[in-house]
């Protein structure tokens, strides 16, 4: 029976408020403590920081009534902010923490070293200053997509044939920060890889996706020999999930929900859901080990599964799990915090013999466009012949 996910949404929403207005309150009172704002200013930056926290459900409510290019400037006004905060506290809180060891220490040792803290104003330029470079370099590397290639050989295919070439995009999340002009380089990129096999897992989209239609005729222009496939995300709930189907299968991709194909070469390309389904009451296709289990064990099967999480019941039933979601945490250091809830790092790892794990860094950026220390990628996975024996 299934249950309903939607109460734990809504409890990790609030979480994720909660520590967002903390964040802008703590950013805010570091500039009235630096600074010496006026006390009369403060109710104006408290009314900053409410537009601010609830502005992506503003966005979403605007969006889903058409008025999209409201949503684009409130969305370079609203992310841009929230990367810029979420660096400034992270850099002020390491500064209030080194500061704080400085004057304990001194306390101990009975000797003063208060001049060896940073003040509050210290604490708020250093932080402000370090904030915006690192924003700056941030809005750039999000832009310098890495290619990472990736090598794997399998006795699963015959030997001499020529290498199969996938190419792994994942958690583009097209919306109102990436339209087609990047969505154009990406391609460009993905095209000149050549690749036989081009897979999306995942958070493709992040905006409505009757705004994002002229997109389809640039994912038509790449036409892989053997096919482009794709799964859901948990944002492909969050815009809809008929929509999302709709416009992926109009990009060209063939969308497996709990199913698979077999491709040439002894290869097999399976696909399920992502759980983000049960928090809509989206009916889907999660049986994970079920669908493996059924495929033939010679052939080499590539399973894509957005959120890089491995059910024990299924290794050794697949060969390679692609996955994405996780961003690396994209803004340092949210990848610390990340490793906490999925205990898997960026990129490739081996389960078992002949059995691998791959996990993306993504190739576009959610919220804030920018990426600090967790450059975007793109991934080819090229998958040989192992070498005879003799």
């Amino acid at each position: 029976m299934r249950t309903d996910r939607r109460p734990r949404l809504t409890t990790l929403l609030a979480i994720f408020l909660l520590a967002y207005a903390g964040m802008q309150f703590y950013a805010v009172y570091k500039a009235y403590a630096g600074i010496g704002l006026a006390p009369d200013a403060m109710t104006g930056l408290v009314v900053w920081v409410a537009l601010m926290t609830s502005l992506p459900f503003l966005l979403w409510w605007l969006e889903r009534r058409g008025w999209h290019w409201p949503v684009v400037v409130g969305a370079w006004i609203g992310y841009l902010w929230m990367g810029l905060v979420f660096l400034f506290f992270w850099v002020a809180l390491a500064l209030d923490v080194f500061g704080g060891a400085v004057n304990t220490a001194g306390a101990l040792l009975r000797v003063d070293l208060s001049a060896y803290a940073p003040s509050a104003w210290h604490v708020f330029l250093w932080a402000a200053a370090l904030s915006l470079g690192l924003g700056g370099y941030g809005l750039i590397d999000a832009r310098r997509r890495r290619v990472e290639h990736i090598v794997l050989s399998t006795p699963k295919l015959s030997a001499g044939s020529h290498a199969l070439r996938i190419v792994q995009i994942s958690d583009v999340h097209l919306g109102a920060l990436i339209g087609a002009r990047r969505l154009g380089r990406i391609l460009e990129r993905v095209r000149a890889l050549e690749p036989d096999v081009l897979v999306s897992t995942g958070d493709l989209l992040d905006g409505q996706a009757n705004h994002l239609n002229g997109l389809t005729q640039l994912f038509q222009t790449i036409r892989p020999r053997l096919g482009k496939f794709a799964v859901t995300g948990n944002h492909e709930f969050f815009v809809g999930h008929e929509r999302a189907l709709d416009f992926m299968r109009r990009c060209g991709f063939t969308v497996l929900c709990g199913e698979s194909v077999a491709l040439a070469r002894n290869v097999t390309i399976a696909g399920v859901d992502d759980p983000a389904s049960q928090w809509f009451g989206v009916s889907a296709h999660l049986d994970e080990p079920a669908l493996l289990a059924a495929q033939p064990p010679e052939r080499f099967v590539v399973l894509l599964k957005h959120q890089p999480v491995v059910d024990p019941r299924a290794t050794g039933h697949f060969d390679l799990q692609l996955s994405g979601h996780v961003h690396q945490g994209q803004i340092f250091p949210f990848g610390l915090l990340v490793r906490l809830a999925y205990p898997v790092r960026a990129g490739l790892t081996q389960l078992a013999p002949q059995c691998w794990l791959y996990v993306s860094r993504g190739t576009g950026t959610w919220g804030p466009p920018m990426r600090v220390f967790a450059p975007p990628e793109i991934t080819l996975i090229e998958i040989k012949p192992a070498p005879s024996s003799r």
